[in-house]
């Protein structure tokens, strides 16, 4: 069953509470951060509003960064992207792709939100919605999350007017629902993410080609492997017949004529 995120940004108070639980419950490195809690000025003067962007992973199910990794390390379950970063070779084509900026290199391969994946097979809930003080963050089936997100975003449409969910039907539909108090642009969301000319190329073309030569080069590393395996055996086996050369019986005369 298909998992979703709900992310009211009417409800969220900048606490960055969730960027700690985040950083902590995953035990990231030092520098790494799934949740970035962005301070942002837009509007020319006087007409100038402030606030702060929420950014984290969208959870596409057109996800570029599914489409262009060639090992499999990026791959959709649950309604939800997640990330293997053992198969990750660190090619950052993900880096590249993605419509909202959202994977990192760090240690040499990806790294975004994977949804807390042990946490939620393990029947828990992800960290940063335990942490949320506000009520801003909700997860669930994505049936109950488009429910309550589109009854958010009907209550505070006598507040904010242009309020609205977003993720329904961009980038092929989100596993983060959010409840928006105005229209994606003035929030510096994209209203229509697009995936580069570049990732469909990647997909129909390059991509095959570089899986097949990943594969060549795993073929390649075997065959050297069987190679080394039998000329080290050719090397003992001479060892061996040399040894017993020295030790038989023209050894045994020469040791006779000698005594």
């Amino acid at each position: 069953m298909s998992q979703a995120f709900l992310l009211d940004l009417t409800q969220c108070i900048g606490c960055t509470g969730c960027v700690v639980a985040c950083k902590t419950g995953n035990e990231l490195a030092e520098g790494t951060s799934y949740i970035e809690i962005r301070n942002r000025e837009r509007g020319t003067f006087p007409d100038v509003t402030a606030g702060f962007d929420n950014h984290r992973c969208y959870h596409c199910t057109d996800a570029a960064c599914v489409k262009v990794c060639p090992t499999g390390a990026l791959f959709q379950e649950d309604g939800l992207t997640r990330v293997n970063s053992d198969a990750c070779i660190g090619c950052q084509y993900c880096v590249q792709a993605c419509p909202y900026d959202v994977p990192r290199m760090a240690d040499g391969v990806s790294t975004k939100c994977d949804g807390c994946r042990d946490v939620t097979r393990a029947g828990g809930t992800p960290w940063c919605v335990q942490t949320c003080p506000s009520d801003a963050l909700q997860y669930g089936t994505r049936q109950e999350i488009a429910a309550e997100a589109h009854r958010r975003a009907s209550v505070m449409r006598e507040k904010y007017p242009n309020a609205q969910v977003y993720g329904e039907s961009q980038a092929g539909g989100l596993g983060m629902l959010v409840v928006l108090p105005d229209d994606p642009q003035a929030l510096g969301i994209p209203a229509d993410p697009v995936i580069p000319t570049v990732t469909e190329a990647w997909q129909d073309f390059a991509q095959p080609i570089g899986v097949g030569a990943i594969a060549l080069t795993t073929v390649g590393a075997g065959i050297a492997a069987v190679i080394a395996r039998r000329n080290r055996l050719a090397e003992e086996q001479a060892h061996a017949t040399a040894d017993a050369t020295a030790t038989g019986p023209a050894a045994d005369h020469d040791d006779e004529e000698r005594s």
